[in-house]
C-alpha cells in the first residue's frame, strides 16, 4: 500500500496547510513540463497528485489512515527483512537506454527503490537513464521491518558505455562546463572547469613566489 505521507514528505499528523504547502512545492519541482517530460518525473508528479487528492479530503484521509494502519499491522513480522532478488537486465548502458529492474523482498512493510521512492514488496520498474554521475548510475533497494527497526540494503551500479572514444571525450568535455549543484565548497555552483582553472592559477602563483624566493 502506498504511503502518501512519504510521497509528500510530511508527518502523519500534518495539518491541511502543511499538506497544501508540500504539494505546491513538490508539484513545481516534479512537473513534467519543467523536466523535459522525463518518465521518472512524470511518475513522481502523478504520485504527488494522487497523495494530495486523498489527504486533502477529510473523509478520504480518514478512510485512508485506517486502511494504512491495518496494512502496516498485517506486515509486522518478528522476522528480520530480507531481499530475495534484486536484478537489472543490464549493468552497462548508454545514456537514454532502457533499463528493467526487478526485485522481491520478504518480511518488509516499507520498501523503497531509490531514486524512485516507495514500491511494493516485489515488482518491476522500467526506466531510462538520462544522466550518469562520473560514468555511473546507482539504484538502491531498501527493505525495512518497521516493528523491528531493521533495514537491509542492496545496490546495483549501471556503468555508462559510449558509442566511440569521440563521444566519450565530448561527454567529458560537456561535464567540465556544466553548472554544478550548490554546495558549501561551491556555493555558486561553478562548473568544474572554473575550479580547475582556479586551482591551476593558485599553483602557478605558488610556484612564482617559490622561485622568486630562491632568486
Amino acid at each position: 500500500m502506498k504511503d502518501y505521507y512519504y510521497f509528500l514528505g510530511i508527518s502523519h499528523d500534518a495539518s491541511e496547510e502543511d499538506i497544501k504547502k508540500s504539494y505546491r512545492k513538490l508539484s513545481l519541482k516534479y512537473h513534467p513540463d519543467k523536466n523535459e517530460n522525463d518518465d521518472f518525473f512524470a511518475d513522481r508528479f502523478r504520485e504527488i497528485q494522487e497523495a494530495y487528492e486523498t489527504l486533502s479530503d477529510r473523509t478520504r484521509r480518514k478512510t485512508y489512515d485506517q486502511n494504512l494502519e491495518n496494512h502496516q499491522k498485517s506486515f509486522r513480522y518478528n522476522v528480520p527483512p530480507s531481499i530475495k532478488t534484486f536484478t537489472a537486465n543490464k549493468i552497462h548502458a548508454k545514456k537514454g537506454e532502457e533499463i528493467i529492474v526487478n526485485w522481491q523482498t520478504s518480511n518488509a512493510d516499507v520498501v523503497k527503490v531509490l531514486p524512485f521512492g516507495l514500491e511494493k514488496a516485489y515488482g518491476e520498474r522500467i526506466f531510462k537513464i538520462t544522466e550518469f554521475k562520473d560514468g555511473k548510475f546507482q539504484i538502491l533497494l531498501h527493505a525495512t521491518n518497521s516493528l523491528l527497526h531493521k533495514t537491509v540494503v542492496q545496490g546495483i551500479t549501471i556503468t555508462e558505455v559510449f558509442e566511440s572514444d569521440g563521444e566519450k571525450f565530448r561527454d567529458r568535455a560537456e561535464e567540465l562546463f556544466r553548472s554544478q549543484p550548490n554546495t558549501v565548497t561551491n556555493p555558486k555552483g561553478h562548473p568544474k572547469i572554473f575550479r580547475i582553472f582556479f586551482a591551476l592559477l593558485i599553483l602557478a602563483l605558488a610556484l612564482y613566489f617559490l622561485i622568486s624566493n630562491f632568486t
